[in-house]
């Protein structure tokens, strides 16, 4: 038997799960799921044979290193920031480890490590990161293999919404760890290049600039830019595009009306405010405001974003029962961000019945045979209801794929690495396809952002 230890069974689990279950009597698998509270462990295996739940809590080191020493392989699905006290275990034990995170420093440092003993750490093979790299670097090869020379990349990924479930005005519920939507774009300038210019946007600016696309069979969506995308021209190895830009993707008006709480102050999560647990919705918005003897809240908000009375910019604010004077925060000492969270959790969780769907779109610009060309690729992805979503089936069958096949020593090159090698990319993503994750290519004409020759 080859023992596989799954470190947390939040909700990305699900496919996982089910991948690796139903794998386990052919592959002669035993899991072991653990997980703080060990009824959620349960929940995930129910009563497979191949598979038992236990308490793990991740900070009890006896536990963890109890757990860790027994099996070959652990797949960490805990914040990204746990994992480094993991991966430690994982070398002094000599296991191979999978999670779906972005590489640390922490975790680079383990590098050499790993490559000593022969251990295969692979992270970054969730959906972004991770589909998103697997599916770039497919193309980006196939171009180079046939003498191509990469002009442009530019990559996008959205957590939203199936079209039958959205009934909100934002267009939006959480299909993904809320915080990080929140908190979006905050740590750091954007950084890109765009035809060979350097371009920068500041948090403030972030959600006013946008670019839009159009999936097909889904209509026009809206992208703003990742934080950091100028570190992937070493990891693509495209250090001579002239055009290289990451980013989210919402749909078309969502930004505008984010960037009202970011203007506001209320994504901050660099301060705790007072008395937060008695604190009232309108209350919370009214700290934002400047006080007056006269005007009421709602007044006071529209004079400060500028927001006509006629704007569905108000609409969606009120659809989210801000100005509730009877709702409490119940929080303790909490920051302004976890307070949005909290107010928006109630909008926009998803039903047990509702359907989200992951949006990717690349877009390959390059010169071959002295003319330029370019393919746009995207992917649609579904979910069947608030379980199995479309974003763990996206981020836990890559994480779950390349967990067995590093088992069975089809991906051996050891060491913290990341999806970007046809060892690794080419096989994972023949399976996903099998699992209806699959990418259209489109030919188009390139034009590059600056066809004229003008000042980028």
């Amino acid at each position: 038997m080859r023992k596989i230890l799954i470190i947390g069974a939040g909700k990305s689990t699900s496919y996982l799960m089910s991948y690796l279950l139903d794998h386990a009597e052919k592959e002669q698998l035993e899991i072991t799921v653990g997980d703080l509270y060990v009824a959620n462990a349960q929940k995930a295996i129910g009563n497979h044979k191949h598979a038992k739940a236990i308490t793990l809590d991740v900070f009890n080191k006896k536990n963890r290193q109890e757990a860790i020493d027994q099996v070959d392989l652990v797949i960490s699905m805990l914040p990204a920031r746990y994992h480094i006290e993991v991966a430690k275990d994982c070398i002094t034990f000599g296991k191979h480890m999978v999670t779906a995170s972005y590489v640390s420093q922490e975790m680079e440092s383990l590098n050499q490590s790993a490559i000593n003993k022969g251990l295969v750490f692979m992270n970054e093979i969730g959906v972004d990161p991770g589909i998103d790299h697997m599916s770039a670097m497919q193309v980006i090869d196939r171009i180079r293999d046939k003498g191509g020379k990469m002009l442009l990349f530019e990559s996008f990924t959205g957590g939203l919404v199936a079209p039958e479930s959205d009934n909100n005005l934002w267009n939006y519920k959480f299909t993904w760890n809320p915080r990080n939507v929140v908190v979006a774009g905050q740590g750091g300038v954007a950084e890109f290049i765009q035809e060979g210019q350097y371009k920068y946007i500041p948090y403030n600016k972030l959600f006013r600039r946008t670019e839009f696309l159009e999936v097909d069979g889904y209509g026009r969506v809206e992208a703003y830019a990742n934080r950091n995308s100028l570190k992937y021209r070493s990891i693509y190895k495209l250090e001579d595009a002239l055009t290289l830009y990451r980013g989210t993707m919402r749909r078309v008006g969502f930004s505008k009306a984010w960037n009202m709480f970011v203007q506001l102050g209320m994504t901050d999560d660099s301060y705790t405010m007072e008395d937060t647990m008695d604190m009232s919705y309108r209350e919370f918005v009214n700290s934002f405001l400047p006080y007056s003897p006269s005007d009421s809240v709602e007044l006071k908000m529209r004079h400060s974003l500028k927001i006509d009375q006629d704007d569905i910019m108000w609409d969606k604010l009120l659809e989210l029962d801000l100005f509730n004077d009877k709702k409490k925060i119940g929080l303790k000492s909490a920051t302004p961000a976890q307070i949005l969270q909290k107010i928006l959790m109630e909008k926009w969780s998803l039903a047990p019945d509702d359907k989200d769907m992951i949006v990717m779109y690349h877009k390959f610009g390059f010169e071959l045979d002295g003319k330029k060309h370019q393919i746009d690729s995207t992917m649609v992805a579904l979910g069947q209801d608030q379980t199995y979503t479309a974003m763990s089936k996206t981020v836990g069958l890559p994480v779950a794929i390349a967990a067995l096949k590093i088992l069975n020593k089809e991906i051996t090159t050891p060491g913290v690495q990341i999806p970007i090698t046809k060892e690794v990319y080419e096989p994972i993503l023949k399976e996903l396809e099998e699992h209806g994750i699959t990418f259209k290519e489109t030919e188009r004409k390139y034009l590059g952002y600056n066809p004229d020759g003008v000042s980028a």
